[in-house]
């Protein structure tokens, strides 16, 4: 049960948050062989001037910044991970979404650290 936070600029939440929620959704799925009816995300829009960001660090031209947070129980290898992260870059850039503004963070914890309405 991956959670997903995403910080991102208020106008492009505004314009495309339902598609990014949809893509993000449909990569964990390819990626992580997640069911269809694991979707925990969490937006969080922000003004101006309240994502601040090194536009150049890692040799890229960074314009905007789209950070998200994925919790998730330690069970995946690197190459899954990778793979997420490629899928979810993929899918975001085929809606309008520079790769080069994604910030992808994984944090993982064990199933015990996971209360989901029953135990």
């Amino acid at each position: 049960m991956p959670l997903i936070q995403i910080d991102l600029d208020r106008e492009l939440y505004e314009a495309k948050h339902e598609q990014i929620s949809t893509e993000i959704h449909q990569a964990q799925i390819d990626a992580l062989e997640i069911p269809a009816d694991d979707l925990f995300q969490v937006f969080r829009p922000h003004e101006p001037g309240e994502l601040k960001f090194d536009r150049t660090y890692n040799d890229l031209d960074r314009q905007n910044l789209v950070l998200i947070r994925i919790t998730m129980v330690h069970r995946y290898s690197v190459a899954i991970k990778q793979g997420l992260y490629v899928a979810i870059a993929d899918r975001l850039h085929a809606i309008g979404i520079r790769r080069e503004d994604i910030l992808i963070s994984v944090v993982e914890n064990g199933y015990e650290d996971w209360f989901a309405g029953k135990l």
